[in-house]
């Protein structure tokens, strides 16, 4: 079965040795109807480009940080539809029939709800938070899987090389385009973060961050901020 679409799925990774080959293995359908998925490596010193090679269409070497990254697998991706995918995140088994709506409509851009994978009830709040406070504002974060017409993303030069917020910051520029286009059946991201460093505590930093980034603080020391923190929490 073809899209009537060309789709690039551009994964940045750095140090995901551990868990890159089932991020690809999940998106084996997907290149299996003709779809090209690229991986960009940050320089990874524990193989994961290598275990990564057999299972995508191309990796890449690029320099650290998510925006450089994205924009480099964009450079090179064939397709005329970009999706963005976080190496902890998997698309839900309806995800081609779901972009296919998405480029019949008159959207240039959009993402999927998210879920968490793990078992808390306060994991399943914190996703319906995300998704309405995404569907409210016209805000995505990578975590949600962003898409958009490659015309698009060209002519708005991609992401700012930001080493923070560069997620939110395309999605303000995209809505002048248009609003997204939100996919409800979600994506599943890897609890891990929240797990390790502790729920509250991350709810608290990544709101906090978003307030300062709004009220016009830097990306830059936002960054200094999220990295201290991060280093500093409980294991």
């Amino acid at each position: 079965m073809s899209e009537p679409f060309s789709l690039s799925v551009i994964v940045p990774v750095w140090m995901e040795a551990a868990s890159v080959v089932d991020t690809l293995e999940a998106l084996a359908p997907v290149r299996a109807r003709g779809h090209e998925v690229i991986v960009v490596d940050a320089g990874s010193s524990d193989g994961t480009a290598e275990r990564a090679r057999p299972l995508c269409d191309r990796v890449l070497q690029s320099d650290k940080g998510r925006a450089v990254q994205m924009n480099a697998g964009a450079a090179v991706a064939r397709g005329d539809l970009l999706l963005f995918l976080h190496a902890d995140t998997r698309l839900p088994p309806g995800a081609l029939e779901q972009l296919t709506a998405f480029v019949q409509s008159r959207r240039a851009w959009g993402r999927f709800d998210v879920r968490l994978t793990g078992k808390r009830p306060l994991f399943r709040v914190i996703a319906w938070f995300m998704n309405q406070r995404s569907r409210l504002t016209g805000i995505c974060t990578g975590d949600q899987a962003l898409f958009v017409r490659r015309d698009v993303f060209e002519a708005l030069a991609g992401f700012a090389p930001l080493p923070l917020m560069e997620d939110v910051e395309l999605s303000r520029r995209l809505c002048l385009v248009s609003r997204p286009f939100c996919i409800r059946e979600p994506v599943l991201t890897d609890s891990r973060r929240w797990q390790k460093h502790g729920a509250w505590r991350t709810i608290f930093l990544m709101w906090r961050l978003r307030w300062r980034y709004w009220r016009g603080e830097s990306p830059e020391s936002l960054a200094q901020v999220y990295r201290s923190d991060v280093r500093h929490a409980p294991e």
